[in-house]
């Protein structure tokens, strides 16, 4: 069969064709080019020059065909703006998971198809199964990693049927370190590469400054609210929108300790950056306005404000993964949760109602973002996702 390996550069991803190679298909290996855009500047060398190459060595390596393809312009208008105006309104993005949703298995798998590929495989730590339904149709599975520490389905969790149709995942049996031991066994070139950090397919970027080059600057105040405000008094009694809401701070709930340089650069749950210090405990931020161009934080890790009791995902915004598992308005349904990768999975029930779709947790979860992805698991099976409302 023939199959298109997305070759990033990394160990990974060099495994997976090594895997297909060794199965006897024919495989084909794509770097995907997805950023040179000078007007924003990442670092003064090029990252993706330098895994465009090791890709390359890795092809001939492997006695495969390479190909570059060039990705630049669309990633900038489907990932990189998206990104931009998110954080400009207040919001948290998750590039990753829509890296993989609009670029490696929307364009990639099509320009693939037009190279006769039956498949398109990629070094991601995650399984693909399938199940009968009633109807006697078949409903493709996203299954977590094998290697628990290296899990890579909650990026995943945006995909649809028609897209994990061709999906392919060589490497989701696998833990890590065979992984390793398997790529130096075999003589790869990057055996030895560290993982890669930072922004899918662009490299480690310093995200501070690489929002600065398209989002203003803006000196605002950084207000600390103290944990024990009547604004906290919210409790598993109260209606379940309550809950999920975000709490609604305004200066005069606590003193001004600092400045910073846009409320648009922060996030909920985020520690580093503030600078401020003199503390009986470290400062966390429990809300940004952009609006008002105000920070709020709050001393330790235990502060109520970090807390929240459940969530919201807008009807428009709700993705099954699995549409057998499709809620009906007054289903609810326990499920495995989390919002962040890696993120140990947590209890809790989903509850779909006319307004959108709730997500009740157990016992209340630290540092939640609007626009953070929600996941839900039956076992290791990836169910369902959406972005947090606000």
């Amino acid at each position: 069969m023939r199959i298109v390996v997305g070759l990033s550069g990394g160990v990974d991803s060099s495994v997976a064709a090594l895997k297909l190679v060794e199965q006897g298909h024919e495989v084909i290996g794509l770097f995907m080019r997805n950023w040179h855009d000078t007007s924003v500047t990442i670092s003064d060398d090029c990252p993706w020059i330098d895994d465009s190459n090791d890709a390359m060595l890795v092809a001939e390596h492997l006695g495969i065909p390479f190909q570059v393809i060039d990705f630049s312009k669309e990633y900038h208008d489907r990932i990189v703006d998206y990104m931009f105006k998110e954080y400009e309104n207040g919001r948290t993005p998750n590039p990753d998971v829509l890296c993989n949703r609009e670029i490696k298995f929307d364009l990639f798998l099509e320009a693939a198809k037009k190279l006769g590929a039956k498949a398109v495989a990629t070094g991601h730590y995650c399984r693909k199964s399938s199940s009968i339904l009633h109807d006697k149709s078949v409903e493709n599975e996203l299954i977590a990693g094998s290697d628990p520490n290296k899990d890579q389905s909650y990026f995943l969790c945006q995909l649809t049927q028609s897209q994990l149709d061709f999906a392919m995942f060589p490497i989701g049996e696998m833990l890590k370190p065979d992984l390793r031991q398997i790529a130096k066994d075999a003589g790869l070139p990057n055996a030895d590469k560290k993982d890669s950090q930072g922004l899918c397919f662009i490299g480690k970027v310093r995200l501070p400054e690489f929002l600065q080059q398209k989002l203003s600057v803006k000196t605002g105040e950084i207000i600390e609210i103290d944990g024990s405000h009547e604004v906290f008094k919210i409790d598993d009694s109260d209606e379940l929108y309550k809950r999920a809401a975000p709490f609604n701070y305004s200066p005069n709930m606590g003193v001004s300790v600092g400045k910073h340089q846009g409320a648009h650069f922060y996030t909920i749950g985020q520690r580093k950056g503030l600078n401020i210090g003199g503390k009986p405990q470290p400062l966390f931020i429990i809300g940004t306005d952009v609006k008002t161009n105000t920070i709020y934080v709050g001393q330790g890790d235990k502060h109520p404000g970090l807390l929240r009791r459940a969530l919201k995902i807008n009807t428009n915004d709700i993705h099954w993964l699995l549409p057998s598992h499709k809620l009906s308005v007054g289903d609810r349904r326990k499920y495995s949760l989390r919002f962040r990768y890696r993120q140990p999975l947590q209890s809790g029930e989903i509850i779909m109602t006319e307004e959108g779709l709730y997500i009740n947790f157990d016992k209340p979860q630290r540092g939640m973002a609007a626009g953070q992805f929600a996941v839900w698991y039956e076992g290791e099976k990836l169910v369902g996702s959406g972005p947090i409302s606000e």
